[in-house]
């Protein structure tokens, strides 16, 4: 029901009962009795009438002790004079001009109204309207033919994912040709993958595909405060599938009913188990549910219970990663459809440009691009407003209005050119894409390195990252001969990076290829919950040695290399502080003008940042 006409409605009964009440409150609080005219003429005569009020033929008579009379009196000319006689009081009023039923209607309507607007209320109820008859109702959503349609078209960048489930919508349309030799259709399909990777676009492209019903619910949406309540959806949302059969249902987040049995403190009887037993059950039960595929979406399939993964409940398990290079460039194009594009803009500079970047970032990316293109009076998106997009979106908002004093700025310049020549000059690392000293979100300033996409990095590529993290700070100390706060984020992520070299990776010669990092797992997933550790404290104490020695050993590298090259640093800081931008074109030009025999590797890595 409407909000508005569920409000209107309840100021409607508001309004009602206070005019019944002011009714109530203004009627005659004495009791009226009707008398003959004869008894009243004998009243008048004793000396026992008080008051009477004469409306037309009706006289209504007050006695002495406060009594209320009614009496239809005929035509007599004398009774005036009789009272005056008596010393009876005697008002007048004009005879009632409205009929009958009007007076029913006026006393009887809001009555009748109240108890209109109750039956409504009753009703909405019944039809799963209201909350108080309808717990046990499943709030699945069945997607109609009126709503817009995604289909497999605009889905993009993950094309294996897609194939899995375009066989899905194939099973649905033509069954016989996978069971005529023996096959099972699959009872579910569980999505996993990072977020914004495209696992809800997927199941709406089912929907937009297949012609069967499809059934749309989050798994929140099984969770309530009363016991059992869950369970009672859950059953509900089968029995509506079976009677659409053949048909889909599409749970998201399944992660918020499907965690693993017995996890955290407390005990294992609790509403969200007893959600998850049934849908155990209803998946994969006594009873069949032929022609009912269950589709699911999760980022945490960690946390997820053994017994739902199994075969024979989630029979295909499809992973979606962030996209590549090439899957990139796809969702670009998909998304630069909706919008025009001018002749300079180039998809595949962008992907190249935004590594790590999920489907979902690079709708972002292409929106605000044309928010800021509106907002330049364009009538297409260029380059330059995909390029300021970017940055904003990967670096955050400039903070022009930040007053930022003159050693700061020549600070942040000699910090960010540090991070750069280090990558620069040592082999095998990534091409630098723009240095900035512009405050950016929380960051002074920023270098951005193009990194090159690869399943694993070898334990020199990581001794190079740990070098030019080190590199900003290490440039502070040798121009300033002193150390500021702006290094507080390299240093994190250098200290996190080594300790997965040596507790993780078995990157360690004195420790050797032994994995250091178990029962780290959070705890409330059924996992342990007392911190210990399988490793002595001798073993600990030289976890901690190997750490810091891989620290100093890349912080010495990242020295070395700058006081090298002390007067590329100084002209690179020099062309900051004046253009305050500088491209990696530029870098790569100041760098062979001073060391014209030196010869550049065009690699690529992740992004550092000054704090």
């Amino acid at each position: 029901m409407n909000p508005f006409y569920k409000n209107l409605a309840l100021w409607l009964v508001i309004t009602l009962m206070m005019v019944m009440l002011y009714n109530l409150f203004n009627q005659q609080q004495v009791s009226e009795t009707n008398i003959s005219y004869t008894e009243f003429l004998a009243m008048v005569d004793n000396e026992n009438v008080a008051e009477v009020v004469i409306q037309g033929q009706e006289l209504f008579v007050t006695d002495i002790n406060r009594n209320r009379f009614k009496i239809f009196a005929p035509q007599d000319s004398d009774l005036i004079k009789i009272l005056r006689q008596k010393g009876v009081s005697i008002k007048a009023k004009p005879p009632s001009e409205s009929p009958w039923y009007m007076s029913i209607l006026v006393s009887w309507f809001p009555m009748v109204v109240l108890i209109g607007v109750w039956i409504f209320f009753m009703r909405q109820m019944q039809a799963g309207g209201g909350k108080a008859l309808s717990f046990g109702k499943s709030r699945a959503r069945l997607l109609s033919d009126q709503s817009e349609k995604v289909t497999f078209e605009d889905v993009a960048g993950i094309d294996e994912a897609k194939e899995e489930l375009e066989e899905i919508v194939e099973f649905l349309k033509d069954p016989k040709k996978f069971t005529r030799l023996g096959g099972r259709i699959p009872k579910g399909v569980l999505v996993m993958g990072p977020p914004g990777t495209g696992k809800t676009l997927l199941a709406r492209a089912i929907a937009g595909e297949a012609s069967v019903p499809f059934f749309s619910i989050s798994g929140s949406d099984f969770v309530e405060m009363f016991v059992g309540v869950g369970a009672s959806r859950v059953r509900d949302l089968f029995v509506q599938g079976k009677k659409n059969a053949p048909c889909i249902i599409f749970i998201d987040e399944i992660d918020a009913v499907g965690r693993h049995r017995g996890a955290g403190l407390g005990g294992g009887h609790d509403e969200r188990e007893q959600t998850l037993n049934q849908l155990l059950v209803e998946m994969d039960g006594f009873e069949s549910n032929e022609g009912v595929i269950l589709i699911s979406a999760t980022n945490r399939p960690d946390v997820l219970d053994p017994a739902l993964l199994r075969p024979g409940r989630f029979d295909r398990q499809v992973f979606i990663s962030l996209p590549d290079i090439r899957g990139r460039e796809l969702i670009l194009k998909v998304h630069m459809k909706k919008t025009p594009i001018a002749q300079d803009v180039d998809p595949n500079i962008l992907a190249r440009g935004t590594p790590g970047f999920s489907g979902a970032d690079l709708e972002n990316l292409v929106n605000e691009a044309a928010l800021l293109a509106a907002k330049r009076n364009k009538e297409k998106i260029d380059m330059s407003d995909f390029e300021d997009s970017k940055d904003k979106v990967y670096m955050g908002l400039e903070r022009k209005s930040k007053v930022i004093k003159e050693e700061d700025r020549k600070t942040t310049a000699y910090h960010e050119g540090g991070h750069a020549l280090v990558a620069r000059f040592l082999p095998d690392t990534d091409e630098v894409n723009k240095i900035t000293i512009i405050p950016r979100g929380r960051a002074a300033g920023i270098t951005w390195f193009l990194p090159e996409e690869r399943d694993f990095k070898y334990k020199d590529q990581l001794e190079n990252e740990l070098a030019i993290a080190f590199g900003g700070r290490v440039a502070e100390e040798i121009v300033f001969n002193r150390i500021s706060t702006g290094a507080a984020n390299d240093i994190k992520q250098a200290t996190d990076l080594a300790q997965q070299m040596v507790r993780s990776w078995g990157m360690s010669e004195e420790l050797g290829p032994l994995s250091y990092a178990k029962n780290e797992e959070q705890i409330f997933l059924g996992r342990e919950i007392a911190q210990h550790r399988d490793y002595s404290d001798e073993t600990a104490r030289k976890i901690d040695e190997e750490i810091k020695s891989l620290i100093n050993k890349s912080y010495n590298r990242a020295k070395t290399v700058l006081n090298k090259n002390l007067d590329v640093l100084h002209k690179l800081a020099e062309l900051l502080l004046e253009k305050e931008t500088v491209l990696g074109k530029e870098l790569d030009e100041l760098i062979l003008s001073l060391r014209p025999d030196i010869e550049l590797t065009s690699k690529k890595t992740e992004k550092a940042e000054a704090g």
